[in-house]
């Protein structure tokens, strides 16, 4: 079924690049151009911010991997890919999507035999040693009152805390982060820098002593602060906009992104895709986490703000829709109990970014959405006038909407047994 027809001229140029691109990703039954199934002339009067967007790619350098599921009688799933504008050379600043790797390296970091005396679960005290760094005793939002990786992670996946994030970066370090990723076949993704701190590039080479206690509250380990003598650069060194704000000041020239982070498209939807159906990977480019672990990560990228306890999170502050953008972006929304999504999002200089793993338990529907679009209309980088709310999130949603409404008359061979997920969620 076509959901989506001028549109289709106007992108078929791009239908070989789009499969080239689709056939280096993980185990595709099938590639294609998302064109073959996008019709935005039919779609426009329901979809029309979609189809705003669909229509000047280029000006929003929109990227789409959309993929569907199919189950063979053992429930075992295969994978068809439709793509819009993907490319992994072209750089996006990826923003709080790098969260999501962090976490899970920092999962992997704990199962190692010289850390056998902790878990993700063991308090985590973080001390200063250099300048420009801070200390991290206790989490008030913690049952325990205590900081843990499990906690951290926690808050990255429920509402992309910042801090979080930066101490399992500060506890990781630039070597292992990017050594481990190059390991998982994931070469188009960089970490460099934490997050909403202004450091230098020296200053972000530099981590944390940290401590693990035991229940009694002794020392289980110890790290020592220490520092990367490599550097971790982009060397294609990307350049984003016309101008950017520094200091109050308008820079007339582009804004230099080396010493930033990267991930592209492709590899946040590999991640996504590596915890969700790790058995489609081979084994040196699956994440070495627990079965356990799993379940943890995907209950918490799946759970809403206020489902969660410790932390808690008012629905004022953060509704349910708070990062669940695909179907719900926009407007502060409550979301059907039947449908859950397993994503992580990030935005950031004009950039909208998610990858998520969307489920409806009642009608068998699953399918993977991953879109990054920006929307900077000026190309005026940190002056704050992005049409994130105008145009990003509208978009994202009408996106995941008009492709959750194909998946509900998808012909399939077989419905997917989706049960296994409730012991997950719940």
């Amino acid at each position: 079924m076509r959901i989506f027809s001028y549109v289709v001229l106007l992108l078929a140029v791009n239908i070989n690049a789009e499969e080239r691109h689709c056939a280096s990703l993980t185990q595709p039954s099938k590639c294609g151009a998302l064109s073959e199934l996008i019709d935005v002339e039919k779609a426009a009067a329901n979809y029309p911010n979609l189809a705003g967007v669909v229509e000047e790619p280029d000006r929003f350098k929109l990227q789409i991997i959309y993929t569907q599921v199919d189950r063979d009688q053992q429930n075992n799933p295969s994978l068809s890919y439709y793509t819009l504008g993907l490319d992994p050379e072209r750089y996006f600043y990826p923003a709080s999507t790098v969260k999501l790797p962090i976490s899970l390296l920092a999962l992997e970091w704990v199962n190692e035999p010289q850390q056998a005396e902790i878990t993700m679960f063991s308090p985590m005290l973080t001390d200063a040693a250099f300048e420009g760094q801070s200390e991290a005793h206790t989490d008030s939002s913690a049952a325990s009152g205590l900081p843990s990786i499990a906690h951290y992670i926690k808050k990255i996946l429920l509402v992309s805390d910042n801090d979080g994030s930066n101490r399992l970066y500060e506890l990781l370090g630039q070597d292992r982060l990017n050594d481990r990723l190059r390991q998982l076949g994931l070469k188009h993704t960089l970490i460099n820098h934490r997050l909403s701190i202004p450091l230098s590039a020296e200053q972000n080479r530099q981590y944390n002593p940290i401590r693990f206690l035991r229940s009694d509250g002794s020392v289980a380990l110890a790290l020592p602060a220490r520092t990367s003598q490599s550097q971790y650069v982009n060397i294609d060194n990307p350049k984003l906009g016309i101008g950017y704000m520094s200091e109050g000041a308008l820079i007339q020239s582009p804004m230099d992104f080396s010493n930033k982070n990267r991930l592209s498209l492709q590899d946040l939807d590999g991640i996504v895709k590596r915890i969700v159906f790790p058995q489609l990977f081979i084994g040196t480019e699956q994440f070495q986490i627990t079965e356990e672990q799993r379940a943890f990560v995907l209950r918490y990228m799946s759970m809403l703000p206020g489902e969660s306890d410790f932390p808690h999170y008012s629905k004022e502050e953060y509704p349910d829709n708070y990062s669940k953008v695909f179907m719900f972006g926009a407007n502060a929304q409550s979301l059907p109990a039947h449908i859950r999504i397993f994503n992580k999002t990030g935005w950031a200089y004009g950039h909208l970014i998610d990858s998520a793993y969307i489920v409806d338990l009642e009608n068998g529907v699953e399918f993977f959405l991953s879109a990054v679009i920006y929307t900077n209309q000026n190309d005026i980088l940190n002056d704050d006038k992005y049409e994130t709310e105008q145009i990003g999130l509208p978009f994202l949603n009408e996106l995941g909407n008009i492709l959750y409404q194909h998946e509900l008359t998808r012909a399939k061979s077989r419905q997917p047994d989706l049960s296994y997920l409730n012991k997950i969620i719940n």
